[in-house]
């Protein structure tokens, strides 16, 4: 057999092989030119990665699946005797193969034997003669050498909340759209060894004091990678051994939005065996198990889904399917939303404070705000549909209202409460957009707009217009 990619790591395989309480077998997913009835073609749950059912180059329409073996198994000790009953039953010399007998392990014995994908895929399988090996050894290095001077660089856009709860992490509902005004764009090229370059300026190792302190997007980068190994090993998807060089660039500001360079990187690694909702809760697991950094779904979701995104993370529906409901809404002829953040953050106040552990305990005023964050959220949805901007500008205003009734002044920080105060007399709808020292609005009348930038930067602000990123014009993460 020849594969795509011969190197793929085999002790990946093994340790995959050693957690599961079965048999395994490789496969992958076949070309458009592959024909089904040319493989043994194999279906997998995607929960358990059980094999659920083998067909031996089966006719077109017995089954849906295009996995494919590859002919590589790893068989216990204990399984072996049952080769010897499955000749016994097969007389016929052509009936004795390895697809028949997977076949009659897994349909008719029901023997536990489990999946694992490989990146890659694959062209000669079988009887196969040394000219045809010749040409695709020759064809597969040509497409190495040129992947070898191709870098892939992918970009992840930033996201403004628009209206819901603070932070999703209360099963509420949520708004929010990713913005062309701000990303985080990766690099990867193959190289010799795996190398993660230091950005100039976000990876600083030098600073003027402790409370400058600041760590820059490379963790995030390194932890991503290691999540990833980790992740692909116990869900049953091998990865080639081949190496790279990553780097990567954001014009995103701290007090902005968070930096979204793993979904970049997750994008481009992943994207075709991890659904959305997986990538996203990939994502926010990197932040809060590997970093301990305080995070919510939400970011994840408007990041990996792109667009203008309704979220619900209803209580019923995390529980029953690991994620929430998550709809893309229509972004034409949205009206103009600006932004606003501070030069320096620092006093844009602690935005989470206690108040998930209040709602955690129950406490009614904290209960009932996050039900109106939901339901405010559902009236902000029906407004975009609507086109209503006189409704959803008056939403954000309440938006704000409750949030500033629960978290208090002194939590939302004097910087913050400064730049509301400033968009309110200039008409603005105004509500924070997820992090602290910034401020997003919707101003009705254009006419002050120009008015309205230049008190802000009077102020010591950065203003600037929303453009929004519609993923439906563009390409898809701006991948080239």
């Amino acid at each position: 057999m020849l594969c795509a990619d011969q190197n793929f790591d085999i002790a990946q395989v093994i340790r995959f092989f050693r957690s599961k309480p079965g048999e395994l077998i490789i496969y992958y997913a076949l070309e458009e030119s592959e024909k089904s009835n040319s493989r043994g073609i194999v279906e997998v749950c995607p929960d358990t990665h059980r094999i659920t059912r083998f067909l031996e180059k089966p006719q077109e329409g017995l089954t849906a699946s295009r996995l494919a073996s590859v002919v590589f198994y790893c068989i216990q000790r204990d399984t072996l005797p049952y080769m010897s009953d499955f000749l016994c039953l097969q007389p016929r010399s052509t009936d004795r193969s390895f697809g028949r007998f997977w076949e009659w392990l897994i349909n008719e014995k029901q023997l536990s034997v489990f999946g694992m994908k490989l990146p890659t895929g694959f062209q000669l399988i079988g009887q196969v003669g040394l000219s045809d090996y010749t040409k695709w050894l020759t064809h597969y290095s040509s497409k190495q050498k040129d992947s070898l001077s191709k870098p892939i660089t992918c970009r992840s856009y930033a996201r403004v909340g628009l209206m819901g709860n603070p932070s999703d992490g209360f099963n509420g509902k949520t708004i929010a759209m990713t913005i062309s005004n701000f990303w985080a764009e990766v690099t990867l090229v193959e190289s010799q060894t795996l190398v993660l370059v230091p950005h100039p300026l976000n990876d600083p190792t030098e600073f003027g004091s402790l409370q400058d302190l600041y760590l820059g997007g490379l963790r995030l980068l390194q932890a991503t990678c290691k999540k990833f190994y980790q992740f692909c090993s116990k869900e049953g998807i091998a990865l080639t051994k081949q190496n790279f060089t990553l780097k990567y660039d954001t014009n995103i500001p701290r007090q902005v939005v968070s930096t979204c360079s793993d979904t970049c990187f997750l994008r481009m690694k992943a994207q075709q065996d991890l659904p959305k909702p997986t990538r996203a809760n990939f994502i926010l697991n990197v932040e809060t198990d590997e970093l301990v950094i305080t995070a919510g779904l939400q970011d994840r979701v408007v990041q990996v889904y792109e667009g203008l995104i309704y979220m619900d993370f209803s209580k019923n529906l995390m529980e029953e399917q690991g994620y929430g409901n998550y709809v893309s809404m229509d972004m034409s002829n949205l009206p103009l939303f600006w932004l606003a953040y501070l030069s320096d953050p620092s006093d844009s106040g602690r935005i989470h404070s206690d108040v998930r552990q209040r709602w955690l305990s129950g406490e009614p005023l904290v209960v009932e705000a996050m039900k109106t964050f939901a339901e405010l959220t559902d009236q902000a949805r029906t407004a975009f549909q609507n086109r209503d901007w006189s409704c959803l500008a008056q939403l954000m205003d309440r938006n704000f209202e409750l949030r500033r009734s629960v978290y208090t002044d002194d939590c939302l920080g004097p910087g913050n409460l400064k730049m509301v105060q400033l968009a309110r007399q200039f008409g603005s709808a105004v509500k924070l957009p997820g992090s602290g020292g910034a401020v997003v609005g919707l101003c009705l009348d254009q006419a002050r707009l120009v008015e309205m930038r230049q008190a802000f930067q009077e102020a010591g602000c950065v203003f600037c217009l929303i453009v929004p990123y519609n993923p439906s014009v563009s390409p898809a993460g701006g991948q080239h």
